[in-house]
């Protein structure tokens, strides 16, 4: 049995959207320490926001449980994950001046266009797309409605979600992570934020941050930290990446070919390509991966988030057993968590619908599950129709991973082999992030990816089973078909899923 006490550890912090997460992992792939920490969100229609105090808190109370049977000194470094597209604005030294603006908050469906039509030659150059849910819409949604006007926010300080709780591990302002900052507007090819579009936009006066590459060292704790946290003063704090990003290097898909689906209240596609995909829709973008790959890959709002709204407080374990009785469900549904679609297809005013009536709970169920897949194989063949090489087993990650049958019903409905990782958490790409930018503790840089494949360990492998496979297809083009017709789907899409899909 192998001896953990004087291993070197490696944590990582996913702030996520019902919770924060911690987990202590050695450089072999153990998992040493886990933490929790709810977080509550404020919904109204397209309104979606977090106190970003709750995160710091969060982080705080994860952290202090997932070391709380470790010694702090083994704990080399740190890297955090967060939402794409949440931010605020705070003052220098990281007040907050604003509401946090969550990922999927759709209020800045007039700024995203005012964005787009401001910046268009730049966006088309970087094969980008401004969405209401990206930051930079909403940056200009805060500050058209700043009490004061803009200038009252002059020198506010451009904050994403990961940045509020760098700032305070550090205990100073640090440096955003291009990661976070894509959907800020940052040029990830040239380097450097478009300021003649932030003065079209009138955001000139706000301070957007220095910005790194993920794994680059941002500082260190600091002592105030250190005392909440549990965490030892000094401990090297990594820039991280989002929390697609972030469960990509916990899946272990990181060679070009390679694609991880991450699924939980809603899902994220992103695999590894040489060169960045051109999407002339704008719905994939492309984050660089600390390696110098590219990872394109999008973020739909179709999630196990509709299970919970669906039935609220049920025994899931017990509706997946009923599911189990309808493959294909008798019904077709399209499982939106809220209003709005973001990839593989844009269309703000998608709704989520439900074509026919269920035989019941567990039909209903089925169809939600089912839906949630179909999208899923969708986004598969948009990738494909761009050009996309898919190679190997599709790694599934996130918190619905939880759910062993619907793990193989998504394989099935793909008709790929996938594999599920013993940990699938983004908590646990940060904290092989962090291991990379640390590197080895001889001071010779960062760690060489190849040296870090112990960290991630396969749970389980899942082999489609034709019989079951075949029986997906009509359902997924008459989905199609819907899409279509309502307008959101457009035609060339369409047309390749129904034949390569």
């Amino acid at each position: 049995m192998t001896d953990t006490s004087a291993q070197d550890l490696w944590v990582g912090i996913d702030l996520g959207t019902q919770g924060v997460r911690a987990l202590a992992v050695t450089g072999d792939g153990r998992l040493l320490g886990r933490g929790s920490a709810p977080l509550a969100g404020h919904r109204d229609g397209d309104r979606h926001e977090q106190f970003p105090s709750d995160w710091w808190e969060g982080a705080c109370a994860a952290l202090r449980e997932a070391l709380r049977a470790v010694r702090p000194a083994r704990v080399r470094g740190v890297a955090v994950c967060a939402t794409s597209g949440t931010v605020l604005l705070t003052d220098a030294g990281g007040t907050p001046l604003t509401p946090a603006l969550m990922y999927d908050d759709g209020r800045a469906a007039a700024e995203a266009r005012t964005a787009q039509e401001a910046g268009a030659d730049v966006w088309d150059a970087l094969g980008y797309r401004i969405q209401p849910s990206w930051a930079l819409a909403k940056l200009l949604w805060l500050v058209r409605r700043a009490d004061g006007g803009a200038g009252a926010l002059r020198g506010a300080r451009v904050c994403h979600q990961a940045d509020f709780v760098t700032t305070r591990l550090v205990g100073r302002p640090v440096p955003t992570d291009s990661s976070h900052a894509l959907k800020t507007g940052y040029d990830l090819r040239g380097g450097g934020w478009p300021h003649a579009v932030h003065d079209e936009l009138g955001l000139a006066a706000l301070d957007f941050p220095a910005v790194v590459a993920p794994g680059s060292v941002l500082g260190t704790v600091c002592a105030r930290a250190a005392a909440v946290t549990g965490l030892a003063e000094g401990t090297p704090v990594v820039a991280g990446m989002t929390d697609g990003c972030a469960a990509q290097l916990g899946s272990g898909a990181w060679d070009i070919g390679q694609w991880n689906s991450v699924l939980g209240t809603t899902l994220v596609l992103k695999g590894v390509t040489a060169r960045p995909l051109t999407d002339p829709a704008g719905v994939l973008y492309n984050h660089r991966a600390a390696d110098g790959n590219w990872l394109p890959g999008g973020a739909s709002s179709v999630g196990a988030g509709a299970l919970a709204r669906a039935f609220p407080g049920a025994d899931l374990a017990r509706l997946d057993r009923a599911a189990a009785a309808h493959e294909p469900s008798g019904v077709l549904s399209y499982p939106l968590v809220s209003r709005g679609e973001r990839f593989p297809f844009l269309a703000p005013d998608a709704e989520p619908f439900t074509l026919g009536t269920p035989a019941g709970d567990g039909d209903l169920h089925a169809s939600l599950l089912q839906g949630v897949a179909h999208v899923e194989r969708l986004c598969l063949a948009y990738v494909r129709q761009l050009g996309a090489r898919i190679e190997g087993p599709v790694a599934f990650t996130g918190g619905a991973t939880g759910s062993a049958y619907w793990n193989q019903l998504r394989a099935d409905v793909l008709g790929r082999q996938a594999v599920v990782p013993e940990h699938a958490d983004p908590a646990l790409g940060m904290a092989v992030l962090a291991a990379h930018g640390v590197g080895p503790a001889d001071g010779a840089g960062p760690a060489a990816w190849s040296d870090l494949r112990p960290m991630v360990r396969v749970r389980t492998t899942l082999d489609p089973r034709p019989e079951v496979s075949r029986r997906f297809d009509e359902p997924f083009v008459a989905l199609v078909d819907a899409w279509e017709r309502r307008g959101w789907l457009p035609a060339p899409t369409a047309a390749y899923a129904r034949e390569h899909g």
